[in-house]
């Protein structure tokens, strides 16, 4: 494990693998490198690829107040630490790389949750409640919001995981639920944003997911200048290490 200080003075806590051009790997919501560390495994023959801990996440701190653009610095002190070529960001970390305006050669996103047609409805008074449910010292409250409301698992699930181990790991990052939110804004695909964004650009989706997150896969590649969707046998919300590496290493180095 390595340290980067970002710019506010928060120590941002990465790993790196392999050697070759520079991949950054940004994680989604409610996750750890850890979750990435067997996709940063599979890419490092090709790739030296960063695997951080976003701030508030596993060993990064957590400078408070929060702001969206903090994360956006976070990023940028790991780019400029490692020289990182490319970016690749899963889910919600898609608003974290497409808004930081980093100068990366080419990116890949997976999944970006943008609320399209078919998908659920969001929850009333999210992000509110999310903050109400920390400010309150009850993480439990939160992750269940999230995973009922906003993911739609069904809640004896959720009680189920409650009596497993994982679920305090679970409860020690759900603060940052609410910084995933912050960074969504309404959940919309961000047509403006995306039409801003002049790098080539890979939207990467499963196709067991369900078809509203294919979709906002597509419609993000759509709406970018210089966009491609393409989907792959995988599992809900995810791809195989292997697949995820044989796509990346295609896109980045050889298109």
């Amino acid at each position: 494990m390595e340290k980067v200080t970002s710019k506010d003075g928060t120590e941002i806590a990465y790993d790196a693998y392999g050697s070759g051009p520079g991949l950054v790997l940004v994680a989604g919501g409610f996750t750890e490198r850890s979750r990435y560390a067997a996709d940063a495994e599979a890419l490092a023959s090709a790739f030296t690829v960063v695997n951080y801990d976003r701030r508030g996440r596993g060993d990064s701190g957590d400078t408070l107040p929060y702001a969206v653009e903090r994360e956006w610095e976070d990023l940028d002190a790991v780019r400029s630490a490692t020289g990182a070529r490319f970016a690749s960001a899963y889910s919600s970390g898609s608003m974290v790389l497409f808004q930081a305006g980093l100068p990366f050669e080419k990116l890949a996103v997976m999944e970006p949750p943008f609320r399209v047609e078919g998908s659920p409805e969001p929850p009333e008074r999210y992000v509110e409640r999310l903050q109400e449910f920390v400010a309150a010292g009850n993480p439990g409250g939160a992750a269940e919001l999230f995973m009922v409301e906003a993911v739609g698992q069904p809640k004896q699930v959720v009680d189920q995981i409650r009596e497993t181990p994982m679920w305090a790991g679970m409860e020690a990052i759900a603060h940052t639920l609410v910084y995933d939110a912050l960074q969504l804004r309404d959940s919309a695909v961000p047509l403006e944003l995306l039409a801003s964004i002049d790098v080539p650009t890979l939207a990467l989706y499963s196709n067991a997911s369900p078809a509203w997150m294919q979709e906002s896969a597509k419609q993000t590649a759509a709406a970018l200048p210089h966009g491609k969707a393409e989907g792959y046998d995988g599992t809900f919300h995810t791809l195989p290490p292997e697949t995820i590496a044989r796509a990346l290493t295609d896109y980045f180095l050889t298109t």
